[in-house]
């Protein structure tokens, strides 16, 4: 006991008889060396221990000095107070390190994630295996479907809310989406991390724990990709409470055993190809490259190694590859029932050809775990850093992101859809075998999809395209279309010259009179519309009403007090033919007609139908084919304007002159000039195509 006092006595005089106490000093210090706990845990052990000797020394001997036991009493209590409560302070900054020393930051509050993916087959049960995998991850995730059809209620039923299905996104006409509507459909969203990933791709935890990571360590805005691992067919599935994987006999698989299968398959196959890649990236708000996303093909080759080479040549995002690090199974070959579909593949590989830097080659930094800590580590790095993480880097090299580049000089197969019009049709046609053509050369491509789009919007998907030039060929097949090249078509057509009136434009109309010929005689009926008709409601229903025998057309009348039947106001750029023998045969005596005319093929039309000046007329709105009983029909103005009539492309707002009168479509005649009918157009607020972003707005 005298000893004790004797060593509080010398510990006292020893503080009093500095200015600083020692006390103090160790405190001063402490908070430094809590600054880089996660580098010097000894160094910090230290300072607590002997901070808290202290603490034990100068209040004993302050509570030797006090009178009578209670005061000894309280400063005890004191002393065990104040040791408990630095103790648990140390503990919450010790806390981050001794778990996950590589995080500093506050990761309390989890990141709201949304996975972007599109279903092909939303029936098919590895799509719901892959759902079930991603929901399971995090409360905070939430699933986007880009589907061509937003009413599967048996997928929402399963999900329930966190599941959203998106049908605004453009496809093609077999239902494949692109990505670069996919890309900018996901600004749409809330989010704090957005993730693109293939539908057949199921996901495991730690995903989720590098996504953590790179939201709370990277300092810059950064895009993730990773590489699955292939499983032609995967041996677990999901039981019924939506939280385990388990095998077909009912036995639970924990997750340490699903990484080190998916680590075994990775080494017994070449797995990590680019095809099968995820891509994760914060800040959705930001593009992930400079410049603009060509239209390629989701899941069609490509377009992922020329996404990571401009997000790389553009240094806006820290890309880097997280292959190691993430387990996720890629169920199946997607790849192998498109095999008939090589036309898509060769089509992205065009695409990358002609745009972007795939050329280049880069080697990306890569997140590696080591001892239970993320790395990066980056082609950069020296000897020293790399020896001491060398058995990292042996172990991750089984699993590496591979990008191969496309050589710019390389040989392309030439583009060509497998499907001439006989083959097409039965793949567009509706129900009524019934189909609606449109006529365009390259001039007017831009026009042609601001048609195509407005046609999608009104849920009118059986439409078909007649190119008159490779360029159309060639350009409404990278934009998806149903499209065929008519090998008689007229060439050298002027690109701002082809106007009403012109040789140009007499040589090209007669196109559509013989390829509506030839879709009657293989048995579909066909609505005609010239690009520059513009639709605001389907008018297929009202046209289909008028019954067999019929054709309808739009009439070219624009004077209101005259009847609409008058001679030559048949306007051969919107209307309905039937399938059935009486048209037939008149459209055959059209095309006879117009072959042998210096004119265009509209008044062929009428002179053919309705007799010179108009002499089989029947009424005002009416005429008869005489050796047919063919009946034509023009169509009330009133629902189906021309550009003259009325004045209502003068109006100030054309979109409500027109749903006020309940218009189906307005056609922008009436005006000489390619570039005035853009302009016009377009002014009106009558446009629904991008052509800086080749998408549909």
């Amino acid at each position: 006991m005298t000893k004790s006092v004797h060593m509080s006595s010398s510990s006292s005089s020893f503080l009093h008889s500095h200015n600083i106490p020692l006390a103090f000093w160790y405190f001063s210090i402490l908070p430094f060396s809590l600054k880089f706990h996660s580098f010097s845990f000894p160094l910090l052990f230290f300072f607590f221990s002997t901070t808290t000797t202290l603490f034990s020394f100068f209040l004993f001997n302050f509570s030797m000095k006090l009178k009578g036991l209670g005061a000894g009493l309280i400063s005890v209590w004191l002393s065990g107070f104040l040791l408990i409560a630095l103790s648990f302070y140390g503990t919450l900054l010790l806390s981050p390190s001794l778990h996950n020393p590589s995080f500093s930051s506050d990761s309390s509050v989890s990141p709201r994630i949304t996975i972007f993916t599109a279903l092909h087959d939303s029936s098919s049960s590895f799509d719901s295996q892959a759902i079930h995998s991603w929901l399971a991850l995090s409360s905070q995730v939430k699933v986007v479907l880009f589907t061509q059809h937003n009413n599967n209620s048996s997928l929402t039923d399963t999900f329930g809310s966190r599941l959203l299905l998106d049908s605004t996104v453009d496809f093609t006409f077999l239902g494949t989406p692109f990505l670069h509507s996919m890309l900018a459909r996901t600004e749409a969203y809330a989010s704090d991390i957005a993730v693109l990933i293939d539908p057949h791709t199921l996901l495991l935890p730690d995903f989720i724990s590098a996504l953590n990571y790179a939201d709370h360590e990277l300092d810059r805005d950064w895009l993730l990709v990773s590489s699955s691992v292939n499983f032609p067919r995967f041996p677990f599935h999901w039981d019924q409470t939506g939280r385990f994987w388990r095998q077909y006999n009912g036995k639970r698989v924990r997750f340490g055993e699903l990484q080190k299968m998916i680590s075994l398959r990775s080494l017994q196959s070449n797995s990590s190809e680019g095809s099968n890649m995820i891509m994760a990236w914060n800040n959705v708000d930001s593009p992930l490259h400079c410049g603009v996303l060509p239209p390629f093909l989701y899941q069609r080759g490509t377009h992922n190694q020329w996404i990571v080479n401009e997000a790389l040549s553009c240094e806006r995002r820290f890309v880097f590859d997280a292959t190691s690090t993430i387990s996720s199974v890629s169920i199946g070959n997607a790849e192998r029932k498109y095999d008939t579909r090589s036309w898509e593949y060769i089509g992205n590989s065009h695409l990358g050809k002609l745009y972007g830097s795939l050329s280049k080659s880069y080697a990306l930094p890569k997140l590696l775990k080591c001892n239970k800590r993320y790395i990066l580590v980056t082609p950069s790095d020296g000897f020293r850093t790399r020896e001491k993480i060398s058995a990292c880097i042996s172990r991750s090299k089984s699993r590496i992101l591979k990008l191969d580049p496309v050589q710019k000089d390389q040989a392309l197969p030439p583009l060509k859809l497998p499907y001439d019009l006989e083959s097409l049709l039965p793949l567009v046609a509706d129900k009524n075998r019934t189909v609606v053509l449109s006529v365009a050369g390259f001039s007017y491509k831009d026009m042609l999809m601001s048609w195509v789009c407005r046609a999608r919007r009104l849920a009118v998907p059986n439409f078909l395209v007649c190119a008159l030039d490779d360029e159309t060929y060639q350009f409404a097949i990278f934009q998806g279309l149903p499209v065929f090249f008519d090998p008689y078509a007229p060439k050298n057509i002027s690109f701002n010259d082809c106007h009403f009136g012109s040789k140009c434009f007499q040589r090209v109309t007669k196109v559509k009179s013989r390829t509506v010929l030839r879709i009657l005689k293989m048995g579909y009926n066909v609505l005609l519309s010239d690009v520059d008709v513009y639709w605001f409601r389907n008018p297929l229903p009202l046209l289909h009403s008028f019954g067999p025998s019929v054709l309808v057309a739009q009439s070219d009348e624009y004077n209101t007090t005259v009847p609409i039947n008058r001679p030559r106001r048949l306007n051969s750029g919107f209307y309905f033919a039937r399938s059935d023998e009486p048209t037939i045969v008149a459209m055959e005596k059209v095309v006879k007609h117009a072959a042998t005319s210096g004119l265009s093929e509209q008044p062929s039309f009428y002179d053919t139908l309705c007799g010179e000046g108009g002499v089989h007329r029947v009424g005002n709105d009416r005429c008869v084919e005489p050796e047919t009983n063919l009946s034509v029909h023009f169509l009330d103005r009133d629902l189906f304007p021309n550009g003259a009539y009325g004045d209502i492309w003068l109006k100030e707002d054309v979109r409500g002159e027109c749903e006020k009168k309940h218009c189906y479509v307005l056609h922008n005649n009436w005006i000489s000039g390619r570039l005035k009918k853009l302009e016009r157009q377009m002014m009106k607020g009558l446009w629904d195509y991008d052509a800086s972003m080749r998408m549909c707005v």
